[in-house]
């Protein structure tokens, strides 16, 4: 089962395609269920309500579906908490130890955009760099988890992600500044859908970013540091989750400032992947100040 967010920026509907072959690419409206993809519906059983009416065939279908865009499958979330160097490969090429315990970082929520959405690359940056992510909905309230148990029956499903970088506004400086290279308008692309829990196994699942058609990044969920329910306990004992929240798990090795690749440039085409969850394409637009 996948759910998305169809029609145009601020005015988008929530929709649902079933899973398996019977789906035949169709997305029924979730009209009569809920008024959005948010933490309410989430953490109030809205995704087993949706599949009972899937099973009774209560669900209306949405005729022009495929001509319409796809924006973020979840509304703005309460928060969006980012892992960095969460794949031994990439702390490597970043030039830092592996961590022994999560990085952990916050994003603005209103950086959250589309998955087909024009990229801005900011009016002064230099070094803009691509991230794909496998990406965690929170479906119920976290705080002060027992266990990593408890931890994983907290998650509503995932998500891909971009988690869209400018290191030279990140890294410099004895203490660094990754607030600052995270927060920029329109740098965490969602989506295309959003995938249940129950639906799918986080646990290897293949990672890939193409720049321009060139293959960037190639990796599995099998090598983060800390898995899925590793990171929900571990911000639970600092921070409060609730329904909707995002956590962005980290990127594998294979971005441009590992040295090996250039930074992002205006007219760049942006691709990524995570199995189960679908890909994204941006277009890189370089911006101006007003």
């Amino acid at each position: 089962m996948k759910f998305a967010r169809l029609g145009d920026a601020g005015r988008e509907q929530p929709a649902v395609q079933p899973g398996g072959p019977e789906s035949n690419g169709k997305w029924y409206s979730l009209a009569g269920i809920t008024a959005d993809i948010n933490g309410t519906f989430l953490g109030t059983g809205g995704i087993d309500r949706v599949r009972d009416a899937l099973a009774a065939g209560d669900l209306a279908e949405i005729p022009d579906a495929g001509s319409l865009r796809l924006g973020a499958p979840l509304s703005r979330p309460g928060a969006v908490v980012g892992i960095g160097l969460n794949y031994a490969g990439h702390a490597a090429e970043s030039g830092a130890a592996v961590p022994e315990v999560p990085v952990v970082f916050l994003k603005p929520s209103n950086t959250v955009a589309g998955p087909f959405d024009d990229a801005p690359i900011p009016p002064l940056s230099r070094k803009y760099d691509w991230e794909v992510e496998l990406a965690v909905v929170i479906g119920q309230r976290a705080s002060y988890l027992k266990s990593v148990d408890e931890a994983a029956g907290c998650v509503a499903g995932y998500v891909l992600a971009n988690d869209l970088s400018e290191r030279d506004y990140q890294l410099p400086g004895a203490a660094g500044q990754w607030v600052k290279g995270k927060s920029l308008p329109a740098s965490t692309p969602l989506g295309p859908w959003f995938v249940p829990a129950a639906d799918l196994d986080p646990s290897a699942l293949r990672l890939r970013t193409w720049v321009n058609g060139e293959l960037r990044q190639d990796s599995s969920t099998a090598d983060l540091i800390f898995d899925v329910p590793a990171v929900v306990h571990h911000l639970s004992q600092f921070m409060v989750l609730e329904p909707g929240d995002v956590i962005l798990t980290g990127t594998p090795e294979g971005v441009a400032l590992s040295g090996r690749f250039p930074y992002l440039q205006d007219g760049d085409v942006l691709e990524l992947e995570v199995e189960g969850l679908g890909r994204q394409r941006q277009v890189l637009r370089r911006t101006t100040a007003p």
